[in-house]
């Protein structure tokens, strides 16, 4: 199994965080045009949940998400409308299970980026570097989305 460090995550931060606002637009340019359907999924979420709040946040980390495998060394393949089909329905009823026994481990075990997950958790439930914080329903909606694009990332990873 291919795992994304927490190291990765760091260096990962670092380089996204550094870059003034027409770097990052550039390497969020980069990363759609690598992941357009990926990034299609997961920016619906800002229609589904009547949130557009969402859309900066999606993007952000999703940005954060592919420079950690990048980091990591860990190619991708393209995800495909076929394999967002083939992982949503899984996902929600494992989404589902999560939700019900409030346990972590299972949706650790079917997102498969133990680090990746917990990196998320922690970032969407505290206080940003100005001291602000996520309202909950907001936190919730992300982590369920940024979830949804890890688990379908780590299902990208080339054999």
């Amino acid at each position: 199994m291919s795992l994304v460090k927490f190291e990765n995550i760091e260096k990962a931060l670092d380089k996204v965080d550094s870059l003034d606002d027409a770097s990052v637009e550039k390497l969020s340019e980069t990363y759609t045009l690598a992941q357009t359907e990926l990034v299609n999924y997961i920016m619906q979420a800002t229609l589904e949940y009547e949130n557009e709040d969402l859309g900066p946040y999606i993007i952000y980390y999703f940005c954060i998400a592919m420079e950690s495998f990048q980091q990591a060394g860990i190619e991708l393949d393209r995800i495909t409308d076929d394999m967002i089909d083939g992982f949503h329905d899984e996902f929600m009823d494992v989404l589902e299970e999560y939700t019900r026994e409030e346990d972590p481990q299972i949706l650790d075990t079917y997102i498969n980026q133990p680090n990746l997950l917990a990196f998320l958790a922690e970032e969407l439930d505290g206080e940003d570097e100005d001291g602000e914080e996520l309202d909950i329903e907001t936190s919730s909606q992300l982590f369920i989305v940024l979830s949804a694009m890890t688990g379908l990332l780590n299902r990208a990873i080339k054999k």
